[in-house]
């Protein structure tokens, strides 16, 4: 389990920084933790259909007609309708969509905990240390990072067994 200023304070600790006890303290490092963490976040969760953060959301026609897609969806993965702007126009009453949606650094899995201090470590690095070359090495931890991340979560086993499936029968 893994808390906003947990993540911060590993980002920090990446680039030899101390970390912080608290994202309302007045220093640069805490400042920055504030102004980008969400927004970092957001991006990461919505860059890849993470099994954590993706969720199947049923909706309902508003007063106008439409399906609002609810504040929590980053990314729209899969519907049956037009999205337009915050909307989802569609002929049907309701409407099942599999979206990835904002999810607390509590529920993160590891992998992902570790991905998202190494990209704010990366953001961090330039405003507090200056230093282009620790910024070279910490983006390509970042993509090395992101690419077994993408791994890990792809590969974890959520399918039931294909038990009874006629074309499985005819090999044997």
């Amino acid at each position: 389990m893994f808390t906003k200023i947990d993540l911060c304070s590993m980002a920090l600790l990446k680039i030899g920084e101390k970390p912080i006890q608290s994202l309302s303290e007045d220093s640069a490092s805490a400042q920055l933790a504030r102004t980008l963490f969400d927004a970092v976040v957001d991006t990461l969760l919505s860059m890849f259909p993470w099994r954590f953060a993706t969720q199947k959301i049923t909706l309902t026609k508003n007063t106008d007609g439409d399906f609002v897609i609810p504040a929590n969806v980053l990314r729209v993965i899969k519907n049956e309708g037009k999205i337009t702007g915050n909307k989802i126009i569609s002929p049907t009453d309701t409407l099942e969509i599999i979206a990835v949606v904002r999810t607390e650094p509590e529920l993160f899995p590891g992998y992902f905990a570790t991905l998202v201090a190494t990209k704010l470590a990366t953001e961090f690095c330039i405003p507090l240390i200056g230093d282009v070359n620790v910024f070279k090495m910490m983006t390509a931890l970042y993509e090395s990072e992101y690419q077994s991340a993408k791994f890990i979560d792809s590969t974890t086993s959520n399918q039931a067994n294909i038990d009874d499936f006629s074309l499985i029968d005819s090999r044997f």
